[in-house]
């Protein structure tokens, strides 16, 4: 059984999803403050946590920093009512693997938590995967790192989970809502300003000139490709 935090101040809403993702077979915990939401997931270790970011103490963006640095690669679902594109960059920045922004269906929710789930589950698969290559650029499938020349390059896992999709492509374009689909587990078109987030994230980590890409080009029209 999976188990996950969910770190909210709003006793409803936290109610209403602990509700919700219990009636779907999931063990779930709940902390009403940035403290005691990170002390939890460093302690229980979940298979992921619903962050919210205005907490009481210590913020979202803190808890998850802090996470992070602290080696944990658990999925982290942003759910909050800042929906300005800043703050979802800064959460992507930070670690996040989704966004959402309040108010939302209990069966999006829902939806976006089974995909992060499969998507950790294939991750976990992964192991034994040979080395990926381009420019360069290393990729490690089993360790899940990044080197550009000799240089450790800190990504966030779905910028990661993103990246190995592109090079496993071999160059074929790859729209947004197959990249969706793949790295982040939807089926429908919902958030595709997620996948430029990611791009434009891994351009300014991998490439020489993030402005003038020489790797992750942009196919005008129909989404992106990886040349090596």
């Amino acid at each position: 059984m999976n188990r996950i935090l969910i770190v909210e101040d709003n006793p409803d809403l936290a109610y209403g999803l602990r509700t919700g993702l219990e009636i779907e077979g999931y063990a779930v915990d709940v902390a009403a403050e940035g403290e005691t939401g990170l002390a939890q997931a460093r302690d229980s270790r979940p298979d992921l946590v619903i962050l919210d970011l205005m907490l009481p103490g210590m913020d979202g963006y803190r808890v998850l920093r802090t996470l992070r640095d602290d080696g944990l690669d658990m999925p982290v679902l942003i759910l909050t009512a800042r929906g300005e594109e800043t703050d979802k960059v800064l959460g992507f920045r930070l670690g996040a693997d989704d966004y959402v922004t309040k108010p939302c269906g209990v069966l999006e929710l829902l939806a976006r938590v089974a995909a992060l789930l499969r998507r950790a589950r294939r991750a976990e698969a992964a192991n034994g995967a040979p080395i990926e290559r381009f420019g360069a650029v290393e990729i490690n499938p089993a360790a899940r790192t990044v080197t550009r020349g000799d240089q450790l390059v800190a990504l966030s896992p779905k910028e990661f989970d993103l990246l190995l999709t592109l090079v496993r492509r071999r160059g074929a374009v790859a729209s947004r809502l197959e990249l969706l689909k793949e790295v982040w587990g939807y089926s429908a078109d919902v958030m595709t300003r997620t996948v430029d987030i990611h791009v434009a994230e891994l351009r300014r980590k991998l490439e020489d000139d993030p402005s003038k890409p020489r790797h992750i080009l942009t196919v005008w029209k129909a989404g992106y490709r990886l040349e090596t």
